[in-house]
């Protein structure tokens, strides 16, 4: 099964290769800036809770996760959930050093996230707007990345409500990885509805394409800072293809060979340096650099 999928993978990447077109604006080379050392190392923190969503809710709950939970080791659990399964696992609590309250979403193993973004939940949905109220109809995200957010949205709100209430907490910053990772960036659009009192971020590793373009610039009207990080040739981040209306929204952050972070600018950034000209299909891409390292950090519990 994975196999089958793996080959539509390769084929889908092929074809938006050969048809996609980089975003408007963004035909001519932008400026490509590498960011310092204390830049990447402020990543760290946030590197280690999207590694932590893989671990099960009992471990995160008590905050006993081994290493990934003592790289933050002053965190404070508040909630968490997910079977792993149906449900991807989730947490939220509060990082004092940080003064901002975390959520995380569990991602996958590229094996599994290749036949998500390739089967048929790639087709487009409206969000439902019961979790997403205001919002315009021309905003549409791939369905299984809808479904997944879904299941946890409600409880993953209160979640912040009583955290940022408990500990007089005004900043949330919403990571993960993978799968998690999109179920992360809906989450920074579905929280902002529903919480006018804080400010939003949004870090993402190993990033798939969530929605359209009418997503993307949505996503990029907004206050959240959003910071979506690419490891080498992940393959991961360039599908669903483009061609099929697919569109990152700004704030990629591209590791390059060399180990130098590039800050690309705009939208599906073409340059070479960033992940849509490194891997500008499947075959050029690498499954094993989905899950990092991100400055030495690899992804999983």
């Amino acid at each position: 099964m994975h196999a089958l999928a793996f080959s539509a993978a390769l084929l889908l990447g092929a074809a938006s290769a050969a048809i996609a077109k980089p975003a408007p604006g963004l035909r001519a080379r932008q400026s490509i800036t590498a960011l310092s050392t204390a830049q990447i190392d402020a990543f760290t923190p946030y590197t280690w809770y999207a590694s932590t969503g893989y671990c099960t809710p009992a471990e995160t709950l008590a905050w006993d996760c081994g290493t990934d939970c003592e790289a933050n080791a002053d965190f404070e659990p508040v909630a968490s959930g997910g079977d792993g399964d149906d449900v991807q696992y989730w947490f939220v609590g509060y990082d004092p050093s940080l003064d901002s309250v975390i959520v995380s979403h569990q991602g996958t193993n590229v094996d599994d996230i290749l036949p998500i973004i390739t089967d048929v939940d790639i087709i487009m949905t409206t969000l439902d707007s019961s979790l997403f109220p205001g919002l315009s109809s021309d905003i549409e995200v791939h369905s299984g990345f809808a479904d997944a957010q879904a299941k946890t949205a409600t409880d993953v709100l209160s979640a912040v409500q009583t955290t940022m209430s408990t500990y007089g907490a005004s900043k949330v910053a919403v990571v993960g990885h993978s799968l998690g990772s999109a179920i992360s960036l809906l989450d920074a659009v579905y929280l902002p509805l529903h919480i006018s009192d804080a400010t939003f971020t949004f870090v993402g590793y190993g990033l798939p394409r969530v929605g359209n373009q009418a997503f993307a610039d949505y996503v990029d009207a907004q206050s959240t800072s959003v910071t979506h990080i690419n490891n080498e040739e992940d393959p991961v981040p360039i599908l669903p293809g483009m061609f099929l209306g697919f569109v990152h929204p700004s704030g990629e952050v591209h590791i390059e060979d060399s180990g130098e972070w590039a800050s690309c600018p705009g939208q599906d950034n073409p340059s070479t340096q960033c992940i849509v000209g490194d891997v500008p299909d499947i075959w050029d891409g690498d499954t094993s650099d989905h899950d990092g390292p991100y400055n030495g950090i690899e992804m999983g519990c």
